[in-house]
């Protein structure tokens, strides 16, 4: 059976006779209703502690000012000494407020710069690539070290640069310098917690050299990159440092690092403590690594990123030399 087909013919779009068919409208597609959002709710811890906060500082308010009225009447001479302790000690308070302040603000600079720049490295943007080298180098601007790369730079902010390689640049210039310092302050931390805890005869003796280690590596790095942390920026520095050491996998990194010992003979050579030693300071490497990539302002996109390797070897390396006398200062 063959199929019929129709012969091409002319015709004109104002005829009567053509009937054209309107096109067939799209239904509108449902939209797809998501999760509801959850209701606000009433922040009531925070609430509380205002209130325990607030009901705190009346109560050592008051307690001031009985104490310097009971001084008064003993004698006044005692009213005004108390008078002026109590006026000398608000002063230092709110200048400790003050620094803790600020500190927390450049630390919040500093991150605010670390996600812009992960953002123009995204978008490749000249404008604000130009904006956030300009903040880099005001925060960088009481280093003395960085005097000559900042000059270079700054000649630079005028070319016709994309975004990201002007930050890589930045990156070059400035984080370069800093980058070799922090990993000097990494590996000495590292050898100074290994040789402690292979020597020191107690456990608490380790975990007090661990910490107070840890918390001075913190906060000297946190001055190398422009950072100037009080008690709680240095608190919040070792918190986010902690989870960021946490969410890499780093504190599951027990097994890499026993088969690094294992795998340069150092079971066969080396007492317990020693071997112990050495597993600290590889635990207090990794966690100055993770604190590097908190703190820094810039991301690694130039740069090659420090690895817990480039820092092994050396306190490997510390174990292997003097095991005898290791041994014998360990017992």
């Amino acid at each position: 059976m063959s199929q019929r087909t129709r012969r091409p013919a002319v015709f004109r779009f104002d005829d009567p006779a053509v009937v054209t068919a309107a096109a067939p409208v799209a239904a509108p597609q449902a939209e797809v209703a998501g999760p509801p959002e959850p209701k606000a709710r009433a922040p009531w811890a925070a609430m509380f502690w205002i209130g325990v906060f607030g009901l705190a500082v009346l109560a050592t308010g008051l307690a001031v000012v009985n104490l310097i009225e009971e001084l008064a009447s003993r004698a006044a001479w005692l009213g005004g000494a108390g008078l002026l302790l109590a006026v000398v000690a608000g002063i230092a308070l709110l200048a400790i407020i003050a620094r803790e302040a600020v500190g927390l603000a450049r630390l919040g600079a500093i991150e605010n710069l670390h996600a812009r720049a992960v953002a123009i490295l995204a978008s490749d943007e000249h404008t604000a690539g130009r904006a956030l080298v300009r903040d880099l180098l005001a925060l960088t601007k009481r280093t003395p070290r960085l005097a000559r790369a900042r000059a270079r730079l700054q000649g630079h902010l005028d070319d016709i640069i994309d975004g990201g390689d002007l930050i890589r640049l930045a990156e070059r210039e400035l984080m370069g310098p800093l980058d070799e310092e922090a990993r000097r302050l990494v590996s000495a931390a590292a050898k100074r917690v290994s040789v402690v805890t292979a020597v020191s005869p107690r456990a608490a003796i380790d975990v007090f050299c661990v910490l107070l280690t840890a918390v001075g590596l913190v906060r000297k790095l946190a001055l190398l990159y422009g950072g100037r942390p009080g008690t709680l920026g240095l608190v919040t520095l070792m918190r986010h440092a902690v989870s960021h050491l946490a969410l890499t996998g780093g504190m599951a990194a027990s097994d890499s690092l026993i088969q690094q010992m294992i795998g340069h003979g150092l079971a066969a050579k080396l007492s317990a403590r020693l071997g112990e030693g050495v597993l600290n300071g590889l635990l207090t490497a990794r966690l100055g690594l993770a604190a590097i990539e908190v703190i820094r302002p810039l991301p690694f996109a130039a740069l090659r990123q420090p690895s817990l390797n480039d820092l092994a070897g050396s306190l490997l390396r510390l174990g292997e030399e003097r095991p005898e006398e290791a041994r014998a200062a360990a017992g």
